[in-house]
Order: structure tokens, then sequence, then C-alpha cells
């Protein structure tokens, strides 16, 4: 309810009164603004390519994107050959989410999207840290089986997917790609945020990884979107005093040092550097061959 003492010369922007029934009448403005839209569905038709592999991972190298790309080059490197997979770019700012292909994967129109071409129909798995949950049962690997061990893995994986909105689509949105600057919303997100990390740093100061000793899907959730913000994500480290939270800092940089990781972070990724990319992933040789500093060395050709 509008509190009826407040003055709308004061609102944003000055005048600005909630009419009593919402419509879309124009683009909201801001980063993002060409992609948002108040219904769901598809807005072209586009089939989704196969590779070769069980496994198909449709994507962007954004937080979530990373989570999955992560777990399975882990898979790989603790030697489940059959996590292979096929990893193809899906541009969100170019609509590519909406096509009637993605849009049959997952009806939410989010990346990631996973499809395991094992099974018959193929399976369909959306949402991140449904895709990680389902890979660690597959595999048996990165959930543990004891019951406490497990639960605390779940219970971090399920903060993360609550915690998380309101740093990205929360402090992020209104810090860095929102059209004006809110002194409110920023004000309002950047508490939640540091509330968070306190919650992190208070926690790891007695636990190595997440659940505990062994690094788990937890991790994998959590780090692209924290480990980001303790070192680039959206320029607001200083803002955040980030340096505060030691605990945060001494956990982002032991996964960050991963192998697997590092080679995760790079698969579906279309910004940074030209050689931290790997735009579409199908098997290991490409990490040596198909970055794209090469691809675009060789005049936009992949080897």
């Amino acid at each position: 309810m509008t509190d009826p003492a407040a003055d709308p010369a004061d609102n944003h922007p000055p005048g600005y009164v909630p009419p009593r029934i919402w419509t879309f009448d124009k683009p909201s403005g801001g980063a993002f603004a060409n992609i948002n839209r108040p219904i769901s569905g598809p807005t072209h038709e586009a089939e989704l390519p196969v590779g070769r592999h069980p496994l198909q991972l449709y994507s962007m190298g954004t937080p979530n994107g990373q989570k999955v790309t992560i777990m399975l080059e882990e898979l790989l490197a603790a030697g489940h050959a059959g996590a292979e997979y096929d990893a193809w770019l899906i541009e969100i700012g170019k609509g590519e989410q909406f096509g009637s292909g993605f849009v049959a994967v997952n009806p939410n129109s989010k990346i990631p999207a996973l499809v395991d071409r094992s099974l018959d129909p193929p399976l369909h798995i959306f949402e991140s840290g449904s895709i990680l949950v389902y890979l660690a049962e597959k595999f048996a690997a990165f959930l543990p089986g004891e019951t406490r061990a497990r639960t605390a893995t779940l219970n971090w994986l399920m903060w993360q997917m609550g915690a998380a909105p309101l740093l990205g689509g929360g402090f992020g949105h209104f810090y860095s790609y929102a059209p004006i600057k809110i002194q409110y919303a920023i004000d309002r997100y950047a508490m939640e945020v540091k509330r968070q990390l306190h919650v992190l740093d208070t926690h790891l100061a007695a636990s190595e990884f997440m659940a505990g000793n062994d690094y788990t899907i937890a991790d994998m959730a959590i780090w692209p979107w924290y480990g980001g913000l303790m070192k680039d994500a959206y320029g607001a480290q200083d803002f955040l005093s980030v340096q505060e939270y030691t605990n945060v800092a001494r956990w982002a940089q032991t996964i960050a040092d991963r192998p697997a990781v590092r080679r995760g972070r790079m698969v579906n990724r279309i910004m940074g550097r030209p050689e931290t990319q790997l735009r579409e992933r199908h098997d290991a040789r490409d990490f040596e061959v198909n970055t794209q500093d090469r691809i675009e060395a060789r005049g936009g050709a992949r080897a």
C-alpha cells in the first residue's frame, strides 16, 4: 500500500504514482530492456543444435552458466568420462533463449538448460541448482551421501538460489545497469549484499568449504556469484569494502585456483579477453585450439 503521507514529488520520476493496474506500455530502459517482457513463450522458431555427446548444454558464461560448466569440468577431471558434453552458446542479449527449441527445453527461457540424450526420450533439466543436483546424483560425485553432509550441501545450495537474485537482480541491477541511480534502491540492496557476505565470512571462518572439509556443488553454485563479487563483478569492490571479508577471499581464491574451475568459467563466455573465451565446447581439445583469440587469428574458423 502506498504511504498516503508520501509526496509524489519525491518519487522517481518526480510525481510518479503507481497506477491501480500495471500495464506494459514501453520498455523500462537500462541494460537488458530489449529482452524483458511480461509474458513467456517463444518469439521465433529456432531449433537447438545437437552434438555427439549424450549431455547437451545450452548456456552462456554468466554466473549461473558457470556453475554447470564448472561442474562438468570437475566431473571430467575426476575421471567421469560419461560427463563429456557439448556446450552451445545461447546469447541472451540477442534473445536466443526465446527460440522455440530452447523454450521447449526450458519454458522459463533462462540459461542454463541441459538435455540428457542418454535417456529415451531425452530428459530436459533446467534451473542451475537442479542441474547440479542431477549431475551430482547421476555420477555420484560432489554431493555427499551421508545425511548430515548431504543436508549441509543442499542447505547452502538453496541459500545461493535464494540469495543471488538479491545480488544480481537487486544490487547489480541498480548499481550498474539501471538507467538512473536511485539511492534508496542501491542502499537497500548494498545492505543485503553486505549481510550475505558477512554470513559467508562468518561461516567460512570455521569451514574450509561451504559444507565442511569437502568441495561440493554448494561451492560450485556460490563461487561464480560471490567469488566474482570479491574480484571484479559490477565494479563494486571498493563500494562494498569486500576486503573486509578475509575468509570469503581465502575460499574464493582456493576455488579459483582449481584447473577445472578455470576451464569451466571459459565455456560459453563472450566477455573479457579473447583468450579467456571458449564460446562453444565440444571436447577437451577446444581449450587448446578454439579459444576466441585463436578463432579470430584464423579469420573466424573453428579448428
